[in-house]
């Protein structure tokens, strides 16, 4: 496959382009500055509507991860709108190029994420259930709905919803390493919020399996079939770390560090079934919490 990607320079968009260029697909990077070396790379910026169509004419397929990091600081509402905009811009502006193509991709997969179902308590969701409320749920709405140009033109459209994706590399795993290492780790608040968490091999994977899966179209929820509560999930990565989990992180705290994020990052609940990706066929490198971060963090078991 010739595949077009945006966002190849982050933790998830490098490691795809690693696994791709494995599985021998022509890979071209959509940059918005040069890159060294001599990849091959295509200039845009959707801030000013910038991209040369004629450039992106004949590619199989495209991968849309670009986006504003919705935890690199705090909401601010300036924060909150450059968060919006670089998504919902960035995707409306891409779609619409290639919606005019003479010869459009066949799929465009576009990254999303499970804020769209906000705070649901344990109630199990599936793609089919309704947007929840808060930014990140309108956030997620807007960012799919934004790839409508290219759905209307018969272009193939996925958008892959991202639990908590595990990595040693960044994001949250990255983060709680150091403090449950020092074994002054322990629980979000009361640890009854479910957290669906996802290896970040697996996310590779679905989007393989999304690029390669005609079937498949819409919203894919990518997390393992097994969602925690926070109070497992902490429980089972102080047993990888052989450290205690007994220093629970007060919600007041949190949000006193963190403030507006801090609820739907750490202690909203969404428990999600990734029911899209099973019934298409896709089998998970991971699909249990304690066999992933022991292979993450290359912990043996013991007898």
């Amino acid at each position: 496959m010739n595949i077009l990607i945006s966002g190849s320079t982050g933790m998830i968009g490098s490691a795809l382009i690693e696994v791709l260029q494995a599985l021998n697909h022509r890979l071209t990077r959509l940059v918005r500055s040069p890159l060294p070396g001599r990849e091959p790379t295509v200039q845009w910026n959707p801030a000013t509507a910038t991209l040369n169509a004629g450039e992106i004419e004949s590619f199989d397929a495209v991968v849309h991860l670009a986006g504003e990091s919705i935890a690199s600081r705090r909401w601010t509402a300036a924060q909150k709108a450059r968060i919006l905009d670089s998504r919902v811009q960035g995707t409306k502006f891409l779609s619409s190029i290639l919606a005019k193509l003479s010869r459009p991709p066949k799929v465009l997969v576009c990254a999303s994420a499970i804020g769209y179902y906000g705070h649901r308590g344990d109630t199990i969701l599936r793609e089919d259930s309704g947007a929840g409320t808060g930014f990140l749920a309108e956030v997620c709405e807007a960012w799919e709905q934004a790839a409508e140009a290219a759905r209307q033109n018969g272009i193939r459209v996925v958008h892959l919803r991202l639990g908590i994706v595990l990595s040693p590399l960044g994001g949250a795993l990255a983060q709680m390493l150091l403090p449950f290492k020092l074994g002054v780790g322990g629980n979000m608040g009361d640890g009854r919020q479910y957290w669906s968490w996802v290896a970040l091999d697996d996310v590779i994977g679905a989007f393989h399996h999304a690029l390669m899966t005609e079937s498949l179209h819409g919203a894919v929820n990518v997390v393992a079939p097994t969602a925690v509560t926070n109070k497992e999930f902490t429980k089972t990565l102080g047993k990888v770390l052989s450290r205690p989990t007994i220093f629970p992180l007060p919600a007041f705290a949190a949000r006193l560090a963190l403030g507006e994020m801090a609820d739907p990052l750490l202690f909203y609940s969404a428990r999600i079934a990734p029911a899209r990706l099973l019934a298409t066929g896709y089998k998970f490198h991971h699909p249990e919490l304690e066999v992933a971060l022991r292979d993450l963090l290359r912990k043996k078991a013991h007898a």
